[in-house]
């Protein structure tokens, strides 16, 4: 891995009686290294740990540690919000109260995720401290940790609930991955849906967090137009620092490709996200 370090299967938390695992990627030495909180994406049910086994080692050998990490899953009889932000918010509680152990600053912590896991980690940077959320994770010796980062890197992701369950009608009518993810439809609970939408925090009292929104314009699983578009509007309006990437030609689940293959989004994406975190984190 050249001048990064690999650990895997880190327990960063235990919720609901589930020990949460995690990979970090560090950079070789000592060091008070800023830190990506990466977010597996897999539509609330995949465990796709593996996801940043790329970028993660790549980001480390330029001076960023990485935690990719994973969280309870939605199942066929289980839904899994908001339990899966709660477990985000409890990686962010553990990297900053475990930050001399990691080598990484507490005060710089960017939080990354990839399809649902950029809908957690969007839903996580803006409402982690709300009060709907807060108390969720009342009771554990981190508790009282902020969940504030500076900056988000979220990829074609999902951030307004029920625009995806009327774009789920149409292309998957029997596989509704939001509907899983929340244990309801639209047709019998439209507020949970707003309540989960990362689009539903957006406030220019609230801005201080830094974005690059990237999405693919060939992605068929995440209408770009109704989700990235809309959002980085409204976080433009909201007064945020808000860059975008919009990589040509890409579907959606490119994110654990390799960065060195011809073509590759990944290639693509990795040198506009390293210059965004090293002017923003």
């Amino acid at each position: 891995m050249g001048n990064a370090v690999e650990k895997r299967e880190l327990n960063y938390a235990v919720q609901g009686d589930v020990a949460l695992k995690a990979h970090l990627y560090s950079p070789k030495g000592a060091g008070k290294f800023p830190m990506v909180i990466a977010v597996h994406g897999g539509g609330w049910r995949l465990a796709n740990l593996d996801n940043y086994r790329h970028l993660g080692p790549w980001l480390a050998e330029r001076g960023y540690a990485v935690l990719a990490v994973t969280h309870r899953l939605a199942t066929p009889e289980r839904k899994a919000y908001p339990e899966a932000m709660q477990d985000v918010r409890a990686a962010v509680q553990f990297a900053k109260a475990s930050a001399t152990e990691l080598g990484v600053d507490p005060e710089r912590i960017a939080l990354m995720g990839d399809s649902s896991g950029a809908h957690l980690a969007s839903l996580v940077a803006l409402a982690g401290e709300h009060p709907l959320f807060r108390d969720g994770n009342r009771g554990e010796r981190r508790a009282q940790v902020s969940t504030q980062v500076k900056a988000v890197i979220p990829v074609y992701g999902v951030y307004d609930l029920a625009a995806q369950w009327r774009h789920d009608q149409l292309s998957r009518p029997r596989d509704h991955i939001v509907e899983r993810f929340l244990g309801a439809s639209l047709l019998d609970d439209r507020r949970i849906y707003f309540e989960a939408s990362p689009l539903s925090y957006v406030s220019a009292k609230n801005n201080a967090a830094a974005f690059l929104v990237t999405w693919g314009t060939a992605d068929d699983i995440v209408d770009h137009r109704t989700q990235a578009e809309a959002f980085l509007e409204a976080l433009k309006q909201a007064g945020h620092y808000v860059r975008s990437v919009v990589v040509p030609g890409a579907p959606h689940f490119w994110i654990g490709e390799p960065i060195d293959e011809p073509g590759s989004p990944s290639g693509f994406f990795a040198p506009r996200l390293l210059r965004f975190l090293q002017a923003r984190v």
